[in-house]
């Protein structure tokens, strides 16, 4: 919780005049019994209805003192819930922006998603509800049990003696429910990954016509995050009736003790209601408190999931070397190993080099290890051992912007956002309007995007659904071409084009970009075949290195590629 107060403290002043007015408000409601009290046992014996009217509109001032300052201190306090909640969601997601992928893969993107949503939305509702109650319960509670010990010390010690049976009981609660709500989110981050996973995977489960099997496991995990929130609201339920339970134990005790004292003649019948008024303050105070204590559970809970978040540390930090070797983006392997985390090898002693305006071809099975050069290359993770060097300098070397900002990129399984076709081509850079027509003509895009309704302004969906694989390529392919990247990395970029279309595609960036670093992964024979270096990959390693005809004499699993796609060395 700790965290929480680095967000609350540029509201406090603003906090603090909203909990005076709270003060002030609850202040007149807790006096509205001690002047009634004052009405019936004095003014109305002693028959002065001026006084008895004078009281009576000093009651209904403070009642709408009462109502008008908690109205206003309420809208104070989901004031300061709402900005406040709006930082720490800007913080966690942009904390969330620079993870590395090895720490993506780690913490996972359902649970990521469940703490910027509910426990985002649960520290919300717990800060603006503290802020609410966190004054007027006690006030009320305190002030109550004071007032009702000044007028009769008797019927207060009545009432007092619950309260401890109260306070252990809520503290027991609390301290169970706690780690509760953290099972519960934690169970609801799995439900969100099999919801995630289904959506994304819709037609793959209707083409199997596996709907039957992904709804019994959806049914598993939502039995699971019920029966987690049932014990946890079973648990935090029984604070209502226990409180209850006691504090009308106390009640009808306060009223057997009132009925002797007033028979008695030690107290009167103004004191007796101002009391059950007061009790009626008092059991209210003390549904808040356990109302807040539910609260501050899930909240604590909830705030402890984003703090590690928040905590977790920069895994990539740019080291301190800045001297450049070379100029003109020279790409160097030396003797690069990497594996993914639960894996062994997935890189094995990478070593190439790439000289300026160069093109790298990189092929093989899958799984083989072609996307992951391209990651190192982006830092997206660390090698295990070797070095990755642009121009002479390590790229851990770079801040990330300036070594990325280098790169125009295309990932497999890239993403369209939700947006127009120029949002998704420009998504957010400075590029004038020529340089995306002029990317969108060598990306052989500019023909299907001219017959699209309103061309580049026309409403892509998420993951550009309205569009064809082959189109959704070629729009990727234009935002990489787009800002003049000083090395283009096409990952498996062309898979779905055709092959004439193919064939255009590489003759226009021989032509328009000769002098860019290019490298291409694929799966095609003839997307490398210009390359000036071509690496063949196999369980993580080189099995193969040199241009199309070297390799075709001299590595059998790239003649048995070949001759599987173009009929050997005939082009």
């Amino acid at each position: 919780m700790k965290f929480l107060y680095r967000y609350l403290k540029p509201f406090l002043p603003y906090m603090s005049l909203g909990l005076l007015i709270k003060t002030v408000g609850t202040l007149m409601d807790l006096l509205i019994p001690y002047i009634l009290e004052y009405t019936v046992d004095t003014l109305v014996p002693s028959e002065n209805r001026d006084r008895i009217l004078l009281f009576g509109g000093i009651m209904v001032l403070c009642s709408l003192l009462g109502i008008v300052g908690n109205i206003v201190a309420n809208r104070m306090a989901s004031a300061v819930s709402r900005d406040c909640t709006r930082a720490i969601r800007h913080d966690l997601f942009t904390r969330v922006s620079y993870l590395s992928a090895r720490q993506i893969d780690d913490i996972t993107i359902p649970t990521l998603e469940t703490r910027i949503t509910s426990d985002t939305y649960n520290i919300h509702h717990m800060i603006g509800m503290m802020q609410r109650l966190g004054v007027r319960a006690p006030i009320l509670l305190i002030g109550g049990i004071v007032v009702t010990f000044s007028m009769e010390p008797v019927l207060c010690l009545v009432l007092v003696s619950t309260l401890p049976f109260l306070t252990i009981a809520v503290a027991a609660i609390s301290k169970k429910g706690v780690p509760l709500f953290k099972s519960l989110q934690n169970r609801s981050d799995d439900m969100v990954r099999v919801v995630r996973e289904n959506a994304q995977g819709i037609r793959v489960i209707k083409a199997l016509s596996k709907s039957d099997y992904e709804k019994d496991k959806f049914d598993v995990k939502n039995r699971s995050v019920a029966a987690a929130e049932q014990k946890s609201g079973i648990l935090m339920a029984l604070t209502n009736p226990l409180m209850s339970a006691f504090l009308n134990i106390g009640m009808a005790a306060v009223i057997l003790v009132g009925a002797f004292r007033i028979n008695g003649g030690q107290a009167k019948p103004g004191m007796v209601i101002a009391f059950m008024s007061y009790f009626t303050i008092i059991l209210n105070a003390m549904l808040s408190v356990t109302r807040m204590f539910t609260l501050y559970s899930k909240g604590a809970a909830s705030a402890a999931r984003i703090s590690d978040i928040l905590a977790v540390p920069y895994d990539l930090p740019v080291s301190s070397d800045t001297q450049v070797y070379s100029h003109g983006s020279v790409i160097e392997f030396r003797d690069v190993c990497f594996s993914y985390p639960g894996m062994k090898d997935t890189l094995k002693h990478i070593s190439f080099r790439l000289e300026p305006g160069q093109t790298l071809g990189i092929i093989g099975a899958t799984g083989s290890g072609k996307s992951t050069i391209v990651q190192l290359l982006l830092r997206f993770y660390d090698a295990d051992s070797g070095q990755i060097l642009i121009d002479g300098r390590d790229i851990r070397s770079y801040p990330p912007e300036e070594l990325r900002t280098r790169f125009g990129t295309v990932l497999q399984n890239d993403f369209i956002f939700a947006g127009t076709v120029l949002e998704n081509i420009v998504f957010g850079r400075d590029i004038p309007m020529e340089s995306v027509t002029s990317a969108a003509s060598d990306a052989q895009a500019s023909s299907f995007i001219s017959a699209l309704p309103g061309d580049y302004s026309y409403s892509l969906t998420a993951k550009g659904t309205n569009l064809s694989g082959g189109q959704k390529q070629r729009v990727l392919i234009t935002r990489a071409l787009a800002s003049h990247p000083e090395i283009l990395l096409l990952d498996d970029s062309s898979s779905a084009l055709d092959y004439k279309t193919d064939a255009k595609l590489r003759a226009s960036l021989r032509q328009h970009f000769s002098e860019v670093t290019k490298v291409i992964v694929a799966q095609r024979v003839s997307s490398l075949s210009h390359a000036d270096l071509i690496l063949v990959l196999d369980r993580g390693e080189i099995v193969g290195s040199g241009t199309h005809d070297s390799l075709l004499s001299s590595c059998p699993i790239y003649r048995e590629i070949s001759t599987s796609q173009i009929g050997g060395d005939v082009l």
